[in-house]
């Protein structure tokens, strides 16, 4: 059944919630462009932080069911993490959730094989919770990074990052203890994880091609079945049109 009764307040909701989440990654553009007054893009970026944090946990309380809400918006969490402006990019899939709610491309006539594919792979390959640990992996190790090695927050999360991947750049490396230790566990936790998020995406895409080539054999032997039959049909009649053939040539 379709949500075509949707009240007013809360498609004024969706609305403003699309606006704001546009305007965010916006400002974050043009932060990475330097256009504007960096100051003023800064100040924006960190009240819709908090506009979108406010929001999030308002949500959560209200909620009646907390285990699928954190699922289904764990990509709404890593939105509202203040260690870089890049994380309002996951507030993207916010938009991916509404259109899924108010059924937009079915009212386009583009609703199918795309969505179905993309909710099986969000949710069922569990990609969503697998990126979520990973993720979280790196934040915690470069919030913890910055404060041991006396980085900022924009260098100690590159630096996570390029260890996670095993990229390992070396221009942000750990100098006291502790800071190894961080590095360490980032190197076997993340390193695991980003590891299972690889062969998540490799196997649900061989799946795909799998079934896919799948799909056109049973296709390609169904009408190979058919041509079949058809051929006996008219090796049938030919038989019976030869045989009143030699019965007129016999009279």
């Amino acid at each position: 059944m379709r949500n075509d009764r949707v009240p007013r307040t809360l498609i004024g909701y969706h609305w403003g919630v699309t606006l704001l989440t546009l305007g965010s990654v916006l400002n974050v553009i043009f932060m990475f462009l330097h256009w504007g007054s960096h100051p003023l893009e800064v100040a924006i970026s960190n009240g819709l932080l908090a506009v979108f944090a406010l929001d999030y946990f308002v949500r959560l309380v209200i909620t009646k069911n907390r285990k699928t809400f954190l699922i289904q918006s764990a990509f709404d969490l890593l939105g509202i993490i203040p260690l870089h402006p890049v994380f309002a990019f996951f507030r993207l899939a916010r938009l991916a959730r509404l259109i899924r709610f108010h059924h937009l491309f079915w009212r386009l006539g583009l609703d199918g094989k795309w969505t179905q594919a993309y909710h099986r792979f969000i949710y069922q390959t569990g990609f969503i919770y697998l990126f979520s640990i990973s993720v979280a992996i790196i934040v915690v190790s470069a919030f913890l990074f910055s404060l041991t090695e006396k980085q900022s927050l924009a260098n100690a999360l590159w630096w996570a990052v390029t260890t996670a991947t095993t990229v390992g750049y070396g221009d942000e490396t750990p100098r006291t203890a502790f800071g190894k230790i961080i590095a360490s566990v980032l190197m076997f936790g993340g390193i695991g994880f980003i590891g299972l998020l690889t062969s998540t995406i490799t196997g649900f895409i061989t799946n795909r091609t799998e079934k896919a080539v799948t799909t056109q054999d049973t296709a390609e032997q169904a009408n190979i079945r058919e041509l079949l039959a058809k051929i006996d049909t008219l090796t049938g009649k030919v038989d019976q049109l030869q045989k009143q053939v030699e019965r007129l040539d016999k009279k």
